[in-house]
């Protein structure tokens, strides 16, 4: 393929910026600081590996559909490589990743949702439908519209949505910290070496927007910039998430718990204050330094699903 003649028509470069950094800055940005926790301050070195070597294999993508004019997507890189069979085995894993990460979305709005309106149910034609299974389904259908559209510079403005949603994420939290009486006082561990798996697939997780970079290239008008876009792709995403993670460690430390942890319910905890022993009184109801910065996860691989 020659990439010297792009074509007529297609995303431009800030539009191709604005789907690359929502394709990585996803909900990943949530669990950076409990990866921190589990892998200590030198998991950082790590993190910083991953992202470099996720940026190279970006471009290696490029490399693959250019070197065939047949090559337009992931399933046709499989194709290209291990013929009909690696074509149905890579859309099928591609296809079920999306499904599963935008059912993730929903499950993580109905949570973040229930926590801030815990008393609201809904009912329809006389069935009630619960708070978190409400939001679920009302975030379904204004999210649905978003997947009928065919065009990258049309989803490029669904994206600046994703990043402002992002930026407010990442103020919310250092406002936490700065002016709501928690502060930056952690000191954290050096490593943890038996967190050194969890943070590593963490940190991986952050990364992974692959599967749409094949869809994001071939739709650029100057193919040509693409290694350009890809590496401020990753310098803004690598800095918004390497912000929140020191931040968010700092301010909770060793208290950072999962995600999953912080969605099991506790009827206990949610009526019980308690004391820390540094003398900041917080909530048990909050698990985990998320639950108190509940946002609306945006699907950052909206491309893919054009």
């Amino acid at each position: 393929m020659d990439t010297s003649t792009p074509p007529k028509s297609g995303t431009s470069f800030l539009k191709t910026c604005f789907n690359g950094v929502n394709a990585l800055s996803g909900v990943g940005i949530l669990s950076i600081p409990y990866a921190l926790s589990q892998g200590g301050w030198l998991s950082v070195l790590m993190f910083t590996t991953i992202a470099v070597i996720c940026f190279y294999t970006g471009i290696l993508l490029q490399r693959c559909i250019d070197s065939s004019s047949l090559v337009k997507t992931y399933p046709d890189i499989g194709e290209l490589a291990f013929g009909r069979k690696g074509r149905i085995i890579v859309a099928i894993f591609m296809y079920l990743e999306l499904y599963l990460v935008a059912i993730d979305f929903m499950i993580l709005e109905g949570d973040n949702l229930e926590k801030l309106f815990p008393s609201v149910d809904f009912h329809v034609a006389g069935v009630k439908i619960g708070g978190k299974q409400g939001f679920v389904l009302i975030f379904s259908l204004l999210v649905l519209p978003t997947t009928w559209f065919r065009s990258l510079s049309a989803l490029a403005y669904v994206s600046v949505g994703g990043i402002v949603a992002s930026v407010v994420l990442i103020a919310a939290v250092i406002w936490v910290g700065a002016f709501d009486g928690v502060g930056f006082h952690e000191r954290g561990v050096l490593v943890h070496w038996a967190g050194i798996p969890t943070a590593m697939s963490l940190y991986s997780f952050c990364f992974s927007g692959h599967a749409v970079f094949p869809m994001i290239y071939t739709g650029m008008s100057n193919r040509k910039m693409f290694p350009t876009v890809l590496l401020l792709c990753f310098i803004i995403c690598t800095l918004s998430y390497g912000l929140m993670g020191v931040v968010g460690y700092l301010m909770y430390g060793e208290s950072l718990k999962s995600q999953r942890r912080s969605r099991t319910p506790s009827t206990s905890a949610r009526t019980r204050p308690s004391a820390s022993p540094s003398g900041r009184r917080w909530s048990s109801a909050r698990p985990s330094w998320r639950s108190s910065c509940p946002t609306s996860p945006t699907p950052s691989r909206s491309p893919a699903r054009s």
